[in-house]
């Protein structure tokens, strides 16, 4: 209940992902919406805030999304087990590649 700077979270979480210390990493705020803002600032990082198993699915499927973000306020226990689900058990449609590729070199840009 208290009150935490989640950017700090996002940081900790985001660079073990980018270091390869870890594959993937969930993040939680009220929202889930300034986890993910905060952790699409790391170059790599592919964070999806989702709302239902189907978007975390696809978030899995379609981007490749190596973060996912839940918003604790809004989203019951059971259904963000179920979207954590859904977004480890897809498998990445490698025709998407190409967009994956695109977004990175969007990091590039100044």
């Amino acid at each position: 209940n208290d009150a935490v700077d989640y950017p700090d979270f996002a940081a900790k979480a985001c660079e073990a992902v980018v270091d390869g210390r870890c594959e993937k990493a969930l993040l939680v705020c009220g929202s889930g919406i300034g986890m993910s803002i905060a952790a699409n600032k790391f170059p790599g990082i592919r964070a999806a805030h989702v709302e239902s198993s189907f978007t975390a699915q696809l978030a899995g499927a379609h981007n490749n999304a190596n973060v996912l973000c839940l918003g604790e306020r809004i989203t019951g226990t059971a259904h963000a087990a179920a979207m954590v689900r859904a977004w480890l058990a897809a498998d990445f449609e490698t025709r998407h590649q190409k967009r994956i590729e695109k977004i990175h070199a969007l990091e590039k840009r100044k």
